[in-house]
């Protein structure tokens, strides 16, 4: 006999199969708690996922729902291995956009209606996990969109690529009807003057995106005083962060733009409980 001739062929086993095998015919409820206090986000995917699994679904919280410690979310039921994957697969499904809800609406409270929050950094995501973030983001109350309907967001590299401020807003000045929305930097001269420039060449919102708060006064004081201010938005972002919100608010600004502190946010803690198990009499 040859060296191999005692080795088994690899057989693929469920091993969940062979653990509720005994129990397999059982109808089991259970339920998805929350275990800190959040915003619910990501419902549309879990009920989906509940939908594949089999699963009959008993009721859902709607996304939104703000949850305390020991809420219920869902209550389903099933059959034991329905169950089991519905842990391995919902519960994620709900825990990271919940996280990225929740860690918006904090920021929307703290903003307290002025400026208005928004998280464009969905954006920058891999696509299948963009249309995940930007539902959660604006299930917390925040805006996915510096603005809504069309608009023409001249970044610093299209600003490079067209050779200005000027030359960028010239470039999409056919866009009726679009909204301009620059993003200054201080790289063409100091930051006053690129907002400066920026609404006096037909922007319709400037975009500080320094992360410092001196700037955003700096350039508002300075479109106050030529009369511009009143000609477009500001918006201000870079690497904001929730406990700079208090000054923040304090600001001459429409806009706030947060991107990693949402996007990144932790989950949602949670879990699947057991309630009832019913076996095949």
């Amino acid at each position: 006999m040859g060296p191999f001739s005692k080795i088994r062929p690899y057989i693929t086993v469920d091993v969940r199969e062979e653990i509720l095998r005994h129990v397999d015919a059982a109808l089991v409820t259970a339920s998805i708690v929350a275990d800190e206090a959040g915003i619910l986000a990501g419902v549309s995917l879990a009920k989906r996922e509940a939908e594949r699994l089999g699963l009959s679904l008993l009721h859902f919280l709607v996304e939104g729902s703000p949850v305390g410690k020991g809420d219920e979310i869902a209550r389903f039921t099933g059959s034991p291995k329905q169950v089991v994957m519905a842990e391995e697969s919902m519960v994620g499904m709900l825990a990271k956009p919940s996280g990225i809800a929740t860690k918006a609406r904090r920021f929307v409270e703290k903003a307290n209606g002025r400026p208005k929050v928004v998280c464009g950094a969905w954006k920058k995501m891999p696509s299948v996990m963009k249309d995940m973030i930007r539902d959660a983001v604006a299930a917390g109350g925040a805006q996915p969109r510096i603005v809504n309907g069309q608009f023409a967001y001249l970044d610093k590299n299209y600003v490079e690529l067209l050779g200005g401020i000027k030359e960028s807003l010239s470039a999409v000045a056919h866009l009726e009807d679009h909204t301009k929305v620059v993003q200054v930097k201080g790289r063409y001269g100091d930051i006053v003057s690129e907002a400066c420039d920026a609404a006096e060449f037909g922007a319709d919102i400037v975009f500080i995106d320094t992360g410092r708060a001196d700037d955003a006064r700096a350039v508002a004081e300075e479109l106050a005083r030529r009369g511009l201010r009143c000609k477009v938005m500001l918006a201000f972002g870079g690497g904001v962060n929730l406990e700079e919100m208090e000054e923040l608010t304090a600001l001459d600004v429409d806009i706030l733009d947060i991107g990693r502190p949402i996007v990144d946010a932790p989950l949602l803690d949670m879990r699947l409980e057991i309630i009832d198990v019913q076996k095949e009499s």
